[in-house]
């Protein structure tokens, strides 16, 4: 490898995985002539599922940005460009691609994993040369020398120095997990696998390390992640209205604007087609009197146990809906195509359409029905911000069995909801307004609203939806049934 090789690394756009092939490049962090360090945010992208921020994976200053915002970039494409060495003096400019025969492979073009953030694990074969293991201080452990050199910030690459002799491949034969760390002790993990697992959603207490010293890799990352959530659920519920995509500005007398389709809107659209036409839909519709829940909300409101809280009505649609759910646990399914079976599930991730710039995404809230009437109102909170902020992870989207979607924010009566794909049934929650209504003999002003509920008919009959159906219309007419039945 020459000098000049060495001396400009390229990070190109990761393998974001889920079948992804491109990224559009949303905001740049850092400017040509900026100083930056190994698990750095340079950028932030944004795939089909989510917008998503990278780290570099070298420190240096910034030689090159080779796409400007606003440009879609093919995954494998080099996006920047770092001088690893800024005080070695003037050097030739970096080659867009150098010969195979001539340069060392990046862990990027050695087969990686596919990640989300970032960049990939270089495999077992790479050929860099071994980290010493950090000297420990009398009394100290070896596990926290590495956790302490962790810490710390890694020196830029110094230049190569030729081996006596070639390196010995390792062994294909797997390599035996560390054991995790005691109870109470920090996992010992790089800070850009700590960004992974944040970004993922996993809990680095919870993997077993496979690196050396007890050390986590973003490999031991991604297969917790595989063990315990399933395939990221595709953005859904189509019915939502999402704000229109920004357009460039038409010129003086243009009839038309085209707008392209891509990222998150464009997934969206793909996947209510497969939703459409692979589950057969049913939507039934109830008009209820909901004043007794509406006084509830303002009661809440003024709860010191709910201070700090946002109480509205979806927090008590979506109670009602979790109590419907378990009088009627054969809602909660999924159909399993492969094998011809129904797979019904005993826990509930409740699934909230949320309207964001970039388009539609359903992020749900995990294990809902353990949750108690403060925590599910923080839960939506939350979910709701992030959501708006285009920060929701795609562990968040993925693995929802039932969704809501508040089309009544819109002003909008009701609709005919699109299945999120995968899901058994989803709730369009319509607007409450003031009716006349027949209340105990005499008509009188009630906030009344319209509930609509789509469901897949393979999993659940016209008997077992209407009952779910009328379960959460009662639990809002008379809030009561909160309490005893539950």
């Amino acid at each position: 490898m020459t000098a000049n090789t060495q001396r400009f690394r390229e990070f190109k756009m990761p393998d974001v995985g889920e079948g992804l092939t491109e990224a559009e490049i949303l905001k740049w962090y850092v400017n040509v002539g900026d100083t930056v360090a190994d698990g750095q945010v340079v950028c932030e992208v944004e795939t089909a599922k989510a917008a998503v921020e990278l780290p570099i994976p070298f420190d240096g200053v910034v030689h090159e940005l080779r796409f400007g915002e606003g440009t879609t970039v093919d995954v494998g494409q080099v996006i920047i460009s770092v001088d690893t060495q800024p005080g070695a003096g003037p050097a030739e400019e970096a080659p867009a691609a150098a010969p195979a025969a001539t340069e060392e492979p990046e862990p990027e073009q050695q087969g990686r994993q596919a990640v989300l953030v970032g960049y990939g694990a270089a495999p077992s074969s790479t050929k860099r040369r071994p980290r010493k293991a950090p000297a420990a201080a009398p009394g100290t452990t070896v596990a926290a020398a590495i956790q302490a050199e962790l810490n710390g910030h890694a020196a830029a690459p110094a230049a190569p120095v030729a081996p006596a002799a070639p390196e010995p491949a390792p062994a294909a034969a797997p390599v035996a997990a560390a054991p995790a760390s005691p109870v109470g002790a920090r996992p010992l993990a790089k800070p850009p696998v700590r960004k992974l697992a944040k970004d993922l959603g996993v809990d680095l207490a919870a993997v077993v390390p496979t690196g050396p010293g007890g050390v986590v890799t973003r490999e031991d990352v991604h297969a917790a992640l595989t063990a315990t959530t399933e395939a990221v659920a595709e953005p859904a519920a189509a019915e939502a209205v999402a704000p229109a995509a920004v357009a460039a500005p038409a010129a003086s007398g243009a009839r038309e604007t085209r707008i392209p389709v891509k990222g998150v809107r464009k997934v969206t659209a793909q996947a209510m087609v497969a939703s459409a036409f692979t589950a057969p839909h049913v939507t039934e519709f109830v008009t209820v009197d909901v004043t007794r829940t509406m006084k509830l909300v303002q009661k809440l409101k003024a709860d010191p146990d709910m201070a700090g809280l946002r109480v509205n009505p979806l927090l008590l649609v979506a109670k009602a809906l979790l109590v419907a759910v378990k009088r009627n646990p054969d809602v909660n399914a999924a159909w399993d195509e492969a094998n011809q079976e129904i797979v019904l599930k005993h826990y509930v991730n409740l699934g909230i359409a949320a309207a964001t710039p970039r388009g539609l995404i359903v992020p749900n809230i995990k294990d809902a029905q353990e949750k108690t009437l403060p925590e599910l109102s923080r839960s939506l909170s939350d979910l709701v911000a992030t959501a708006r902020e285009g920060k929701t992870s795609p562990a968040d989207m993925s693995g929802g069995t039932i969704t809501i979607t508040n089309v009544g924010v819109f002003g909008v009566d009701t609709g005919t909801p699109i299945l999120n794909p995968g899901e058994s049934a989803i709730l369009a929650f319509g607007a409450v307004k003031l009716q006349p209504w027949v209340h105990k003999g005499k008509v009188k002003p009630r906030h009344v609203t319209t509930l609509a509920l789509s469901f897949d008919h393979r999993l659940i009959d016209g008997e077992l939806g209407s009952r779910f159906l009328a379960d959460i219309a009662a639990v809002l007419e008379d809030p009561k049934r909160l309490i005893t039945w539950a």
